[in-house]
């Protein structure tokens, strides 16, 4: 198949039709990925004073009703583990509800300004 008679498959194949502007997906997706991480939570949730499990059982009402609700990006509040004996209890129950939740996507620390290590940002897929 020569050059012409490529190009003439391509007319038939897209009645002559090219967008030269239309966005490139792969630019899309990092567009959007830029627009998520800039934007503020679209909800919070704040752990203090909860148990582990009545913290699990919190992430997961509140990490349903967020993705019911359309929201894209989510901020939990769970603290340094300042008051706590041992190890921070509540950043560890949330940082595994994260990981096991099939809708949380990619997340990470605020600023300092915005709670630093004390409170994770999540997106939701």
């Amino acid at each position: 198949m020569n050059f012409a008679q490529i190009l003439e498959k391509w007319d038939r194949l897209t009645d002559g039709v090219y967008v030269k502007d239309e966005e490139d997906p792969i630019e899309e997706k990092a567009g959007k990925r830029r627009r998520l991480l800039r934007k503020k939570p679209d909800a919070v949730i704040d752990l203090h004073g909860l148990t582990r499990d009545e913290a699990w059982n919190a992430l997961d009402d509140f990490f349903s009703r967020s993705r019911s609700l359309g929201y894209e990006k989510v901020l939990v509040i769970h603290g340094k583990g300042n008051h706590s004996e041992s190890d921070a209890v509540l950043k560890e129950v949330s940082r595994k509800f994260i990981e096991h939740c099939p809708f949380a996507g990619a997340s990470g620390r605020n600023s300092s300004s915005a709670g630093g290590s004390g409170a994770t940002w999540v997106l939701l897929k």
